[in-house]
């Protein structure tokens, strides 16, 4: 499993880095018809009522043969499980442009799916049970254009987003705490999933904390819609944590002008103010954090055959201006660093063990000011 991860995740990023070269290289027409999906959108039927009973339907849950969120990296401990319960929403791993949302029988669609869910999930797999569903995903080409089509394919994969929690609800213990966690696409379903399905709800003060990395969150238009507040240190529970990896000299001004034309949960233009940005090496308590207090980072082999890790080998910085989370001159962690020198793939590997010992101890936090 270990070795099929990493050979997928260099073909996957291996295709995402040529997207985005084409991006910077040839004009706009060119690159949407390389890379949007081609046609016109086509509107799907929601799922069946009963679609997640099916474990079919999820890539990670208890019961789970072989489930690539219980992956362990070289050198990794195998904990005790806590408490927590996570839901996890993995990224885009859709690739193709024959429609604008991945079926979710694609079987490549679905195999990149488990290898993100391996790299990224199995961080929290210190808790007691991880969920992780399938579901009619956003294609990749859609984020490269603003149309209608875009918006239309982003709902249909959180209505699937949305009812997979539904049923992993019903499935948590109602004593056990809940961890919230996704990236990039999965990331921005969440963001979403905690306004419409948590804010205000019984689930509300049983969240142990919310992982919304890979995409960038606005301070006053998403938080104050979400209910939620940005860790400020790592005893807090019931916070937010973001960051988006990028080496120096980063050039993220693509991406950061997105952003700043876009609204936010609230329906308010974002504007150029900077993104949540929350150093996971010291759970939010400070903007820098030096090598030496990374506990650990899963560095791919040159084989790209296994992963292991590898104490103390970056450190971050959040910028005040951008909310970048900076590494610095940035690790070696092979060849598959995006353009513009954004660590995006590697937002979580980054700081495996970090986010491990983060989920601990927010847990902790949590089950202490419930015993008050």
């Amino acid at each position: 499993m270990a070795r099929k991860f990493l050979y997928f995740v260099a073909i996957l990023v291996g295709l995402i880095i040529a997207a985005l070269l084409v991006l910077r290289i040839w004009s706009k027409e060119l690159t949407e018809f390389t890379f949007v999906p081609r046609g016109s959108f086509e509107q799907l039927p929601p799922l069946a009522a009963n679609a997640y009973d099916d474990p079919a339907m999820w890539i990670s849950r208890p019961g789970i043969a072989d489930d690539p969120s219980r992956y362990l990296p070289e050198g990794a401990r195998a904990d005790m499980p806590g408490k927590a319960w996570v839901f996890f929403i993995h990224p885009s791993s859709y690739l193709a442009r024959d429609r604008w949302n991945g079926p979710i029988d694609d079987r490549d669609s679905h195999m990149r799916a488990q290898l993100f869910v391996q790299g990224m999930a199995s961080a929290f797999n210190g808790s007691s049970a991880i969920w992780v569903p399938r579901y009619r995903q956003a294609a990749f080409g859609s984020f490269l254009v603003d149309r209608p089509e875009s918006r239309q394919a982003l709902a249909i994969a959180y209505a699937d987003v949305a009812q997979a929690f539904d049923a992993f609800v019903k499935q948590v213990p109602a004593d056990a705490p809940i961890v919230l966690a996704g990236h990039s696409q999965g990331s921005l379903h969440l963001l979403r999933l905690v306004k419409e399905k948590v804010k205000g709800t019984a689930l509300e003060k049983r969240i142990v904390a919310i992982y919304a990395v890979g995409w960038p969150v606005s301070p006053q238009h998403d938080l104050s819609a979400m209910g939620v507040s940005a860790c400020k240190g790592p005893d807090q529970a019931g916070c937010l944590l973001s960051w988006l990896s990028f080496a120096e000299p980063a050039d993220s001004a693509v991406m950061l002008n997105a952003y700043h034309a876009s609204v936010g949960l609230d329906g308010k233009p974002r504007g150029t103010e900077a993104v949540v940005c929350t150093n996971p090496l010291n759970g939010g308590a400070a903007p820098d954090a030096p090598a030496q207090a990374n506990l650990g980072t899963m560095v791919p082999s040159p084989d790209l055959k296994s992963g292991k890790i590898v104490a103390q080998a970056v450190g971050a910085r959040c910028d005040a201006k951008t909310g970048l989370l900076m590494l610095g001159n940035g690790p070696d962690m092979g060849p598959y660093v995006l353009p513009g020198n954004n660590y995006h793939v590697y937002d979580y590997p980054l700081f495996w063990t970090d986010v491990r010992a983060d989920v601990a101890r927010r847990e902790a936090a949590w089950v202490a000011a419930r015993s008050k």
